[in-house]
């Protein structure tokens, strides 16, 4: 799923998949944003850096409205 397309300011991401047999770049991103755990929902400012981490990764995350 893309991400959705919000204002500038803050954007919350949920950890949907498990970073089991995926590269190391892929969980590696997944701390990045903070998420650790399965479910977990992080707020986030929403950055051209963060939508870059989010794209990569977007079969593992959900952006919540």
């Amino acid at each position: 799923m893309a991400p959705k397309k919000q204002a500038a300011g803050k954007i919350k991401v949920r950890r949907v998949g498990s970073p089991i047999r995926r590269e190391d770049s892929q969980r590696q991103t997944l701390l990045g944003l903070g998420l650790k755990r399965a479910n977990q929902v992080v707020e986030l400012e929403n950055t051209p850096a963060v939508q870059g981490m989010i794209r990569k990764v977007n079969h593992l995350v959900e952006v919540v409205e």
